[in-house]
């Protein structure tokens, strides 16, 4: 049976259509993960701007991330339930609207300028952000056979970190574009002054704000005319009863888990290789120079996704995961004890391994959810919140012990989905076979 919805094509609920079939509405979707890359990564421009701009420490500068990954735990079950209201298609529209909302208000924050209206900014930014996200992975997910998922949300997030690869030049150019004072240099104003500086200081971030507003409006206005087909065998409707329960199945669970570390270890070390590469020890640049470099980080994620794509429809997705996640340790750990350019370009590559990560964890994490596709997404873009405490709790330490000693967090991250690829990842099917 086939269930359909105005401005949608039903899709058999077998999900035995012919993957060539879903070529148009895969394309249309990837989009949508170019622009929250792109949106996302930017914030790894804003924390050293802001700093400078508003005389923050690490910690309070990392309200920034904590903000826009917050925001992820807010609205991510309230996401879930909008899919099984509206549906897939309405739902990334509603997305991409509320994401244009959230632009257009860093007008307003930039004039004042007000971090809290930065921040509040962010919130509703991250919160459109968070229903694209709720929709758009698991729809890939199905779109098509499922033992190559993790192949097929592979690609369309290399396309996601396209939009990340690309963002630190375009912030470099439009936000870093002027020579920032220092933090002594600030102090010393008096209060006029200092204002001005800041106005003036804030008043980078506008155009390029309003222009991504205007691009997310004119996506939602083409998403909302295109006829995207509907997988009805992996949606409920609002007040249908399902014959299952998400906590039954650990591999979610354990998922949930995985989700939370890999987003905070990833977010932590972007949102600190521009101050962290100015240090004189490690590379000694200005934050211009540090962002154009930190292109390089993301650019890594985006090879490795199109490499990961056609991998992954070799070996196994577990063990792809496992040997990433041990590179990705290895390399943090090794910028740790060393310095200079060998200590900025093992961090760099880190990005590299993240890349096949979260789609792999993500895929990992829904399987065997049947109709709960739509729920047990919502759980695990819920668990992007890790973006928000994580780079948090590394800007307290290095506040305390420096910026370069402070990425032992990250490998612990590292340690727990090695954990995750090996075992926790294992569906109920599997597990009961092994009992």
């Amino acid at each position: 049976m086939a269930i359909s919805t105005p401005g949608s094509t039903p899709v058999a609920t077998s999900g035995t259509s012919a993957p060539g079939s879903y070529g148009g509405a895969l394309a249309v979707v990837t989009t949508l993960f170019f622009m929250w890359g792109f949106l996302t990564c930017l914030n790894d421009i804003l924390v050293p701007h802001l700093k400078s701009i508003f005389d923050l420490n690490y910690a309070q500068v990392m309200l920034v991330q904590f903000a826009f990954f917050g925001a992820y735990f807010i609205f991510s079950i309230p996401s879930a339930k909008v899919i099984d209201r509206i549906g897939y298609q309405k739902s990334m529209v509603a997305g991409l609207l509320t994401m244009g909302l959230g632009a257009f208000l860093f007008v307003p924050a930039a004039s004042v300028p007000s971090f809290p209206l930065f921040l509040f900014a962010l919130i509703v930014l991250a919160a459109g952000i968070t229903c694209l996200q709720v929709a758009a992975n698991p729809y890939v997910t199905v779109l098509g056979k499922p033992e190559t998922a993790s192949s097929r949300l592979n690609l369309t997030q290399a396309f996601n970190s396209l939009g990340t690869f690309l963002a630190p030049f375009f912030g470099s150019l439009l936000i870093l574009s002027g020579a920032a004072k220092t933090q002594a240099e600030i102090r010393a104003l008096p209060a006029a002054a200092l204002q001005a500086y800041r106005v003036h200081e804030a008043a980078t971030v506008k155009v390029p704000y309003v222009g991504l507003g205007i691009a997310l409006v004119v996506l939602a206005i083409a998403i909302g005319s295109f006829k995207l087909p509907q997988i009805a065998h992996v949606q409920h409707r609002a007040g249908e009863k399902v014959n299952d329960s998400m906590w039954k199945h650990p591999n979610l669970i354990f998922g949930a888990i995985a989700i939370f570390v890999y987003v905070g270890a990833e977010v932590s070390i972007g949102s600190f290789l521009v101050n962290y590469f100015s240090q004189p020890e490690i590379g000694g640049l200005t934050e211009k120079a540090a962002a154009n470099l930190v292109a390089f980080y993301w650019g890594g994620a985006m090879v490795g996704r199109f490499i990961g794509s056609g991998l992954l429809q070799k070996v196994k997705t577990g063990g792809l995961l496992g040997v990433c996640a041990v590179c990705a340790a290895a390399l943090v750990t090794i910028s740790m004890l060393s310095s200079g350019h060998f200590a900025m370009w093992s961090i760099l590559l880190v990005g590299l391994f993240n890349s096949i990560m979260f789609p792999s964890i993500f895929t990992l994490g829904v399987a065997e959810l049947g109709p709960l596709t739509g729920d047990g997404s919502g759980v695990l873009i819920m668990a992007i919140v890790g973006g928000a405490i994580i780079p948090v709790g590394q800007g307290a330490i290095a506040d305390q012990i420096g910026i370069h000693h402070a990425f032992f967090m990250p490998v612990i991250c590292y340690l727990y989905i090695l954990f995750f690829a090996l075992s926790g990842s294992k569906p109920n099917s599997e597990r009961y076979t092994r009992a």
